[in-house]
């Protein structure tokens, strides 16, 4: 086995976002890109990172208030009295309990209060974009399917769409990523992109079948399940299009490794009529295959 097929056999239990690919000395600029290290992280990274530097900030001048004191109310040297003066500040509460009544404490207060206007404010943009951020929620069969299909090979993709609303205007690209060898004896990773029966829709409703016949340009033409399974190559699947609610351009991808391909099966029809004549569309489905 190649090593990169060994890569791609542990890729085969890795989420998708996971590229199979462990970076070293790449460069570290977290925290000057600290902002979209934030909107691309999972909601509760984001929420931790929010929440810490809540209380980072309020340790601080909890430290400061201690230290210098002049808090009305406050008992000497308390940092617990001091630390929750300080929430309050932050949170402009002000529950009037305790309150500066020296230089040094109306000082800590009025930086305080500037340092909160300005994390809240990042705080609040975070949030907002967070939020505000377009996600496809396209779901993907999680087999692809080679069957004959108008007395072709045919390799078929199905998605479908969970959210049930319109992607206006929608776009496939589906690449080949493969192991070859120059002419020159250099290993290498190639892409080739595949040439589709349809390669955009109006709009996805709800499904949408993608198909590439293996003919004779097609670089899978050759191919046999015994030699897609023994040979070191993934399909990339990318979708992208308009939100039909809030206009805002999106996208979705899914990749397929050699054992997620499957030869001489199709899809089980999702469609399927009722009694009153109309249609019946099962996402249950949606996974299932059949014998071609």
């Amino acid at each position: 086995m190649s090593p990169g097929r060994a890569m791609l056999g542990r890729m085969a239990i890795a989420p998708q976002d996971d590229t199979g690919i462990d970076v070293v000395n790449a460069p570290q600029d977290l925290w000057i890109d600290l902002y979209h290290e934030l909107l691309g992280a999972p909601w509760p990274l984001t929420l931790l990172a929010i929440v810490g530097l809540w209380l980072s900030i309020n340790v601080a001048f909890a430290v400061l208030f201690m230290i210098t004191g002049g808090v009305a109310n406050a008992r000497p040297g308390s940092f617990a009295d001091a630390f929750f003066f300080s929430v309050q500040t932050l949170g402009t509460i002000g529950y009037g309990t305790m309150y500066p009544q020296s230089t040094a404490a109306q000082l800590g207060m009025t930086v305080e209060t500037i340092v909160a206007l300005v994390a809240i404010s990042l705080a609040t943009g975070v949030v907002f974009t967070k939020f505000s951020m377009p996600v496809a929620r396209l779901e993907f069969a999680r087999s692809a399917v080679v069957s004959v299909r108008d007395g072709e090979r045919t390799l078929a993709i199905r998605i479908a769409n969970r959210r049930g609303n319109f992607i206006v205007e929608a776009q496939v690209r589906v690449t080949l990523v493969q192991a070859e060898t120059t002419k020159e004896g250099v290993f290498t990773y190639r892409m080739h992109e595949l040439q589709l029966v349809r390669d955009h829709s109006a709009f996805i409703r709800r499904s949408w079948t993608i198909l590439h016949r293996l003919d004779g340009e097609s670089p899978l033409r050759d191919e046999t399940e015994e030699s897609v399974r023994a040979a070191d190559l993934e399909l990339q699947v990318s979708v992208y299009g308009l939100d039909g609610t809030t206009f805002q351009t999106l996208h979705s991808r899914h990749r397929y490794l050699p054992e997620d391909i499957r030869f001489g099966m199709r899809f089980a029809d999702m469609l399927a009529p009722k009694p009153d004549g109309r249609l019946q569309l099962d996402y249950a489905k949606l996974h299932e295959t059949e014998p071609a």
